[in-house]
């Protein structure tokens, strides 16, 4: 499998299947937004997940792929500090922020920092049709994060605070996807990466969780918290492996544009099955989202 992901990199065929992963990821990154959405504190939830994918991942890492080049140790060491930087910001905006405001605002700001970070990092260009086409896709996140600001009942109290945390957020996705991208092109089996990746980063965030957990007056029952944690284990398994393979085959900017496209599928999650209103106007908004990855798609 790592022998043929390997020979695609570079050739129209590998530029295909890195566009099929990156839509396939963002479809899944929503899923996993809609998992979390307001069932448990996020960071308990964070946690739950955390050590969910983190055991899933040991015996991969420790019996199945090659073991790391000791080159990789600082590498997956620099991811590990990045990844809890973030995951650390997410929270604590969700815990300042709702999820419909800040979830655009950190998904909007990402992709325009990651691709400076990618031409920086890795000398990618992008035309100035497809720049056109990222700020057309920026523009339509964005407009939904102000849309649903507009109608928010709650909350405006800390929305200052949520805001600025949201485009820090937005800073480390930038960060950690240039830089994982990095880090998954520095070894000669993908999938070593991947596997330590999700093994070590396992690590944190469920202590957290559980010093938190126990501090709380009226903890939640922790077996619907852990059900819920391995199922979103399992989805980011997937949604962050086929983004993280799309960035080895094919432009990092690129990938990190369709992956954003998410908040189209999150919409439609929330409109089909949570029963949520969406409106001309959040129509017209998703379809501006839709067009810039189309203009940043062709204008390559």
């Amino acid at each position: 499998m790592s022998d043929w992901l390997i020979s695609l990199e570079g050739t129209e065929t590998g530029h295909q299947v890195a566009l099929a992963l990156a839509l396939l990821a963002a479809f899944l990154h929503a899923v996993f937004g809609a998992l979390q959405k307001g069932r448990h504190d996020p960071w308990l939830s964070r946690g739950a997940i955390d050590f969910s994918y983190g055991a899933m991942a040991a015996p991969f890492a420790l019996f199945v792929v090659p073991w790391p080049e000791p080159h990789m140790w600082p590498i997956l060491a620099g991811a590990f500090f990045i990844h809890v930087g973030y995951k650390l910001m997410q929270s604590w905006a969700y815990t300042k922020g709702a999820f419909t405001v800040v979830y655009p605002v950190v998904r909007g700001t990402g992709p325009f920092f990651t691709v400076i970070g990618a031409y920086l990092i890795f000398g990618e260009t992008f035309t100035g049709l497809q720049w056109l086409g990222v700020l057309v896709l920026m523009g339509g996140i964005l407009g939904l994060a102000g849309y649903n600001m507009v109608f928010m009942t709650s909350g405006r109290e800390t929305l200052g605070m949520a805001m600025v945390l949201a485009v820090i957020t937005g800073l480390f996705v930038a960060l950690y996807t240039t830089y994982d991208a990095y880090g998954i092109r520095a070894t000669a089996n993908p999938f070593t990466f991947l596997a330590w990746f999700f093994f070590i980063d396992g690590l944190f965030f469920p202590v957290l969780a559980f010093l938190r957990w126990r501090s709380m007056v009226h903890p939640p029952a922790p077996g619907p918290l852990m059900l819920r944690g391995f199922i979103g284990g399992l989805i980011a398994f997937a949604s962050f492996g086929s983004v993280m393979l799309a960035t080895r085959l094919d432009k990092v900017g690129e990938a990190a544009v369709l992956r954003e496209t998410s908040t189209v599928f999150a919409a439609l999650i929330g409109w089909i099955f949570l029963k949520e209103t969406v409106g001309p106007r959040r129509v017209a908004l998703m379809a501006l989202i839709a067009l810039g990855a189309v203009i940043v798609e062709m204008g390559g």
